[in-house]
């Protein structure tokens, strides 16, 4: 039984990562669609559009294993803290480069911003360093739906943040950025000041006199392991294709829309109601998991991506209502397989190798994020959103049915 303390401690953690999830939400999400446009712009490509979110999605890659080090050495504050940082220095980078018109600068600065998506998703396992094992998932879930706010308000802000970049002096497709950049030094600085005592410290020194110590695997060593263990690499898949569906469909969708000329204001609302489909019901999903069973709710997102696909694929540019209920499904989809999928692989795997599969996880999960968003490009540029949402649907219909032969586990909390 925990004491007070820690209790009180975990209340407070709670309290500030949700606060920082929020303020990095409102930094990241805006520069999702800006940024496509931004490329796809500066390139005079919509073939090259992709790459704005491909190059952010391999910088949350790139930083996935570093921060997970970073942790191990100086707690969740430094970790968390150095990612918010690092996404704020792209920030600088992308503004530069969208300003002068610069595509290396521009792809280095989405690049960096990746960083502070990678503090994001490791702020979830940061959730669960003092929690009881009865209320772990619960626990997870209020950062995952703590995202919602930031993440909804933020494009929503695309329009507001255009004109203070037109006062400024600057091309209006930066405004996401400069937002970007104050709302990731606000999420670093409440880090370091009220993440107080460190969490995964404090869980550290509690486990110290019972329990060895394990080094962090490399993530290759890790994913070696993960293969040896069919339900793990089952889940780890899941993770990953109903994160690769999700960023081919959403970065392109802005680059379609604008084929009509649609305001920078509908492109955002848009986004919002994608991203309240990713976090919005978390808490269900995760509720949904423990009661009827990861496997079954993994499913559930497979059928929900797949008529994401179809309603999505089937919508003209100008449609600006049966997208955002195509993109509204694909978050809801993502959702389920991310938090079933997560929770699975804890489950399946030894308690010493935990914390590399979850850096392991997050590293595949960016990098077929990426491939996926490189891809995307090519298709919509060469083919069209309707083949691109074709194409995003084979993956999906191939984990719905490895789901129906990946070996039984036991899928019930406790």
């Amino acid at each position: 039984m925990k004491s007070q303390s820690t209790q009180d401690i975990q209340k407070r953690t709670i309290k500030v990562l949700a606060t920082t999830q929020i303020l990095s939400g409102v930094g990241v999400a805006g520069t999702v669609a800006a940024g496509s446009l931004l490329v796809s712009s500066i390139s005079n490509s919509e073939t090259l559009a992709g790459l704005s979110q491909t190059t952010a999605v391999l910088g949350a890659a790139a930083m996935a294993i570093p921060l997970s080090k970073l942790t191990q050495r100086g707690g969740r504050r430094l970790g968390l803290s150095v990612g918010y940082t690092v996404g704020l220095i792209g920030a600088a980078f992308a503004i530069f480069g969208g300003s002068q018109r610069t595509l290396i600068a521009m792809l280095l600065g989405t690049f960096l911003v990746g960083a502070a998506s990678a503090s994001g998703y490791q702020a979830r396992f940061a959730a669960t360093d003092l929690a009881d094992d009865a209320n772990r998932s619960r626990q997870l879930s209020y950062v995952v739906w703590g995202s919602t706010i930031g993440a909804v308000t933020g494009p929503n802000l695309m329009g507001p943040s255009g004109a203070l970049a037109e006062t400024l002096g600057l091309p209006k497709l930066v405004g996401p950025y400069i937002l970007a950049l104050i709302a990731l030094g606000m999420g670093a600085v409440v880090i370091r000041l009220f993440l107080k005592p460190d969490p995964y410290l404090t869980a550290a020194n509690l486990r110290s006199n019972t329990e060895e110590k394990h080094e962090l695997l490399s993530a290759r060593k890790t994913l070696k392991l993960i293969r040896q263990n069919p339900t793990a690499l089952f889940a780890i898949a899941a993770i990953a294709i109903g994160h690769v569906a999700m960023v081919s469909v959403m970065v392109m969708t802005p680059v379609h829309m604008a084929h009509v000329d649609v305001t920078l204001t509908v492109i955002g609302l848009v986004i919002s109601i994608h991203i309240v489909g990713m976090y919005a019901f978390s808490p269900i999903v995760g509720s949904l998991s423990d009661r009827m069973g990861r496997r079954w709710v993994i499913q559930m997102g497979v059928l929900i991506l797949l008529a994401s696909c179809l309603v999505s694929g089937l919508a003209d540019a100008h449609n600006s209502i049966q997208l955002g209920f195509g993109l509204f499904l694909l978050g809801l989809g993502w959702s389920c397989t991310l938090i079933a999928g997560s929770t699975l692989l804890s489950e399946s795997v030894e308690t010493e190798l935990r914390p590399s599969s979850q850096g392991a996880s997050d590293l595949l999960m960016n990098l077929m994020g990426a491939g996926g968003g490189a891809m995307a490009g090519v298709i919509i540029g060469t083919l069209g959103y309707g083949w691109l949402c074709l194409f995003a649907a084979l993956p999906i219909a191939t984990l719905g049915i490895w789901s129906v032969r990946v070996p039984s586990v036991s899928e019930t909390k406790g």
